[in-house]
C-alpha cells in the first residue's frame, strides 16, 4: 500500500468538504474554495471527519495514482485554512522590484522595465525593494507564479546576481584568473 496513499486526512472544524459524481472535490474553508476534479479511479471516501482515499488494484498507475489524490485533496485543505507562501529575493547591483497596483514592476538589467499581473487568487506583495512575497490558497498557482518570476533573471553562479528563492542555496564558481 502506498504509505501517503493510506493516511487519512482530518478535516479541520473552518472547513467543509463536498465530494460529487465524478470525484469533483470541492474544499470551502476560511481563506476560500477550491475545487478540482480527481482521477476518477480512486475512491474518495468521507467518514466522521476524516477523508480517506482507496484504490481499486495494485496496477502501476493506480498505485501513482493513490498518493498523488491524497496528497492533492491535502493541499488543498491546507490552502483554504493557511494558505501558501513562497519568498523570492533579488539580488545584484541595480536589481529591484515595485509594486504597482497588481502589477509587480521588475528592474532586471534589461533595457526595459519587465511586468507581470498577479494571477487570480494570488497576491504579490514587497518587503524592502529586493524581497517578494507570493501568497495564495492554491499551492500549484503560488509556486507556478512564483517559478515564472525567477525565470526572468536566474541566479548566476558566478555573481550570484538573479532572482532566488529564499531557500534555495546557489553553487557558486570561481571566475577564471589572469596569466602571470
Amino acid at each position: 500500500m502506498s504509505r501517503i496513499g493510506r493516511m487519512p486526512i482530518a478535516i479541520p472544524a473552518e472547513v467543509t468538504v463536498t465530494i460529487a459524481e465524478n470525484n469533483k472535490v470541492t474544499v470551502k474553508g476560511p481563506k476560500g474554495t477550491l475545487e478540482r476534479v480527481l482521477p476518477v479511479e480512486m475512491t474518495i471516501k468521507e467518514e466522521d471527519g476524516h477523508i480517506s482515499v482507496t484504490r481499486p488494484n495494485d496496477l502501476k498507475r493506480m498505485k501513482s495514482l493513490h498518493g498523488l489524490t491524497r496528497t492533492l485533496i491535502n493541499n488543498m485543505i491546507v490552502g483554504v485554512t493557511a494558505g501558501y507562501e513562497k519568498k523570492l529575493e533579488i539580488n545584484g547591483v541595480g536589481y529591484r522590484a515595485q509594486k504597482q497596483g497588481k502589477k509587480l514592476v521588475l528592474s532586471l538589467g534589461y533595457s526595459h522595465p519587465v511586468e507581470m499581473e498577479d494571477p487570480d487568487g494570488i497576491e504579490s506583495t514587497m518587503e524592502g525593494q529586493n524581497i517578494i512575497f507570493i501568497r495564495g490558497i492554491d499551492k500549484e498557482k503560488v509556486g507556478q507564479f512564483a517559478a515564472e518570476i525567477r525565470d526572468k533573471r536566474r541566479p548566476e553562479p558566478y555573481k550570484g546576481k538573479g532572482i532566488k528563492y529564499a531557500d534555495e542555496v546557489i553553487r557558486r564558481k570561481v571566475g577564471k584568473t589572469g596569466k602571470k
